[in-house]
C-alpha cells in the first residue's frame, strides 16, 4: 500500500495496512534547530539544517530522515516575502527582529526561541486601528515555487500531499498585534473594535489562502489552518465569547478554503480543547491536531468524536519523549496506538515539535514503536 492509498483509507475512516506516520509535513509537527542536530549527530548523519520557521526556529525535515522514519507525508509550503526574511540583529539582550505585522521578537541570550516583546497596536484604539496598514500577500510570502512542487509530489511521488501554510490564527495574530492582555480585555468591553480587527484578519488570510491554493489546490491531500483558543487547563476565555465572535470567523475562512481545495482540513488548537470539539466539527475541521495527551483523554475523544474526526498526533512531548527512558517511550506510542487507532481516523506524530534536549534514542523510538504498534 502506498503512503497516499494508506492515508487516504485512514481519512476514510477505515484501517489501511497500518497507522499514517508524521513528522515535519506541518510546522507543528516538526522538530527544533537544536534537537535535529543532536539527532543527525546520533544517526552519523551531514545533512544541512534548513530553517522552516525563523520564530519557532524549527527544521526542515531532510528526506533521508522521512524515508527512515516511514513517514507518509510530504509538505508544500510559500517561500520567504518577496522581500526576503527578516534579518535579525544582535544585542547584549539577545538577537531580535521585526517582522512584516510590526511585531518585535526577541531571543534571549540562552534562548531557543524567538519571544514576543512589543506588540504594534498596543495603544490602538479603533480609530488608529482603522488607519493600520496590514501587510500584503506578497509581504508575508512568496509562492513562485508552489505550484511545480506540488505537481512535483503529487505526481512523481506516492506520498500524501500537505499544504502547510504556517500563520497565526484569527485570535493568536489579533493578541499578538494588540498584546495578550489588552485583546483579552477588548473581548469584554469592546465588542466593535474586536470585531473590526478580526474580520481584517480573516481578510488578509482568506487573500493568502487564496493565493496559495491557486497553485496547489487540486494536489493536496490536508491543507492547514488553527488557532489556540485552550490552555492546559481548559479555555483561555468562556466558551460562549468562543461562539459569538471567533467561530463564525473561523467557519468563514474554513468555508473559503473548502471552496477551492477537495483537501481535509487540518485544525491545529493547542491544549485542553475538549469543550470546543462539536463545534470545530460543526463548521467543517476534518482533522484535530496535536491531541495533548496530558491534559486529554485519547479514549473519551475516540468513542465520542472517532467517527467525524481524524485525530492527528499523540504522543506525549512535555514528560515521555524528553524525559522518559526508551521503554517509556515505547509504551507511550503503544498506548495510543491502543486508544486512537481502531477504525482509521488516526495519524500517528507526537504533540507539537520535538523540543530541545529530547534525546536522539527517544526520537528513534517513538518512530520504531509506530511501526510497530501501528499494524492493523
Amino acid at each position: 500500500m502506498t503512503s497516499r492509498e494508506r492515508v487516504r483509507k485512514a481519512f476514510n475512516f477505515e484501517e489501511p495496512d497500518r497507522v499514517p506516520i508524521d513528522l515535519g509535513s506541518t510546522y507543528v509537527s516538526t522538530i527544533t534547530v537544536q534537537a535535529y542536530q543532536k539527532l543527525l549527530e546520533h544517526l552519523g548523519l551531514t545533512l544541512p539544517i534548513k530553517l522552516e520557521n525563523l520564530a519557532g526556529q524549527t527544521a526542515i525535515i531532510d528526506e533521508t530522515i522521512l524515508q527512515m522514519f516511514e513517514v507518509d507525508f510530504r509538505a508544500v509550503r510559500p517561500g520567504p516575502p518577496e522581500s526576503g526574511e527578516p534579518q535579525p540583529t544582535r544585542d547584549e539582550q539577545g538577537s531580535s527582529y521585526t517582522d512584516e505585522w510590526g511585531i518585535l521578537r526577541r531571543m534571549p541570550p540562552d534562548g531557543f526561541y524567538y519571544d514576543l516583546v512589543h506588540s504594534p497596536l498596543t495603544d490602538t484604539d479603533l480609530q488608529r486601528l482603522e488607519d493600520y496598514h496590514f501587510p500584503e500577500p506578497e509581504q508575508i510570502s512568496s509562492t513562485s515555487a508552489m505550484a511545480e512542487e506540488a505537481r512535483r509530489l503529487a505526481t512523481e511521488t506516492e506520498y500524501a500531499v500537505v499544504g502547510d501554510f504556517a500563520m497565526l490564527g484569527i485570535f493568536e495574530m489579533a493578541w499578538f498585534l494588540r498584546g495578550l492582555d489588552n485583546f483579552m480585555v477588548d473581548l469584554i468591553t469592546d465588542r466593535t473594535f474586536c470585531e473590526y480587527l478580526l474580520d481584517r484578519l480573516v481578510e488578509v488570510k482568506c487573500r493568502l489562502y487564496d493565493r496559495y491554493l491557486k497553485e496547489v489546490g487540486p494536489y493536496l491531500e490536508v491543507v492547514t489552518m488553527g488557532d489556540d483558543i485552550s490552555g492546559q487547563r481548559g479555555p483561555l476565555f468562556d466558551p460562549s465569547i468562543y461562539r459569538e465572535m471567533i467561530k463564525p470567523r473561523h467557519a468563514a475562512l474554513i468555508r473559503f478554503i473548502k471552496q477551492r481545495t477537495p483537501a481535509k482540513l487540518f485544525f491545529h488548537s493547542c491544549g485542553d480543547v475538549t469543550e470546543f470539539i462539536p463545534d470545530f466539527i460543526e463548521i467543517g475541521v476534518d482533522i484535530l491536531n496535536p491531541i495533548q495527551v496530558s491534559v486529554m483523554d485519547a479514549t473519551r475523544l475516540k468513542a465520542e468524536f472517532g467517527d467525524s474526526l481524524i485525530f492527528w498526533g499523540g504522543c506525549d512531548t512535555q514528560k515521555v519523549l524528553p524525559f522518559g527512558t526508551i521503554r517509556e517511550v515505547e509504551t507511550e506510542v503503544r498506548r495510543r496506538m491502543d486508544e486512537m487507532a481502531a477504525g482509521g481516523g488516526y495519524v500517528f506524530g507526537q504533540v507539537h515539535e520535538v523540543q530541545p534536549g529530547t534525546p536522539p534514542e527517544n526520537i528513534l523510538s517513538m518512530f520504531q514503536s509506530a511501526l510497530r504498534y501501528g499494524i492493523y
